[in-house]
């Protein structure tokens, strides 16, 4: 199973009651240790509980809830997850081909009609796909985030000081204004490098590097980005995290809660300030994001939601 958890730096990745936002997360996390437990009817049993608990489950909870109930050799429960998981916009057909949990899926009558859907649907999206760039926005993908996962690794071994060295910094500068001249090259030439240019993964490549900007070239693409979204070309969650990152530039509250600040005395990370915080896991679901609960899991975080004043 490929646990969807986000990768360094690109943070990210629904909205729901409070009581039920707690209730989903613990239950995650039992269906996890059950899962890694081997016990996988149980964990099946659970992440059940856990996708009641969530009004709107994301793609990767119903491909992970498939990959538990195969495991636990109940095809109509797995395959019944895949198709909720391919409505939901799961996408990524050469990770459900060889993805060890669902091997039990493969002599099913309903394995191979899944994968000719998905291949269809992956054909007509790249029908208009530009190789090259791709191709190029690939490798740069691969630039931004090795500087980032050799500074989290950094941060890991020897804490934030040693994470935040003016060498490592200056590095993750030159990389990142090295892939932003190729990006302006390429919006210069053919415009924003949206899904049906690029794919999906060249999309998002794209709003990394200028996420990864300088605060003046943040603004100066914001609009485009937000055209971007508005057509389906870009991810809603990346618009909200460029969104944050401006207003945090400006010294303004973020919006949707995306952006978190190193503290220098406690050594520790911690949201930065958010607008109307009682209100964030809404408009955080509007854009796609999980709640506030879950987010900050991913960073070792406990987040109390705020209860709207009377």
């Amino acid at each position: 199973m490929k646990i969807h958890l986000l990768a360094v730096a690109l943070l990210f990745a629904t909205q729901v009651a409070c009581a039920q936002t707690t209730s989903a997360v613990s239950l995650d996390d039992q269906a996890m240790s059950a899962y890694e437990a081997k016990d996988y009817g149980k964990a099946g049993q659970l992440i059940d509980q856990a996708l009641r608990a969530r009004k709107q489950p994301k793609a990767s909870d119903y491909y992970n809830a498939a990959c538990m109930w195969a495991m636990a050799r109940n095809a109509d429960k797995a395959f019944g997850y895949l198709g909720q998981a391919t409505k939901a916009g799961y996408d990524d057909v050469a990770h459900l081909r060889t993805d060890s949990d669902l091997t039990n899926l493969h002599t099913d009558r309903r394995w191979q009609p899944l994968l000719t859907k998905l291949d269809a649907a992956e054909a007509q999206a790249n029908a208009h796909v530009n190789p090259a760039l791709q191709k190029q926005l690939a490798e740069i993908r691969i630039t931004d985030q090795r500087i980032r996962l050799k500074i989290d690794s950094v941060e890991k071994k020897s804490g934030m000081d040693a994470a935040m060295a003016p060498a490592l910094s200056q590095e993750m500068r030159t990389i990142d204004e090295r892939n932003l001249a190729q990006l302006v090259t390429i919006i210069d030439k053919y415009g924003w490098p949206g899904r049906s240019l690029v794919g999906k993964a060249g999309a998002t490549t794209a709003f990394l590097v200028v996420q990864h900007s300088d605060p003046v070239t943040q603004r100066k693409y914001l609009p485009l980005l937000r055209e971007a979204a508005a057509k389906g070309e870009l991810e809603k969650s990346a618009l909200a995290l460029l969104e944050d990152r401006v207003l945090m530039g400006q010294g303004k509250p973020q919006v949707y809660g995306s952006q978190l600040t190193a503290n220098a005395d406690t050594k520790k990370y911690e949201f930065y300030t958010i607008a109307d915080e009682a209100h964030v896991d809404e408009r955080r679901a509007a854009m796609g994001l999980e709640p506030m609960a879950d987010y900050a899991k991913r960073f070792g975080l406990h987040y109390q939601p705020q209860k709207p004043v009377q």
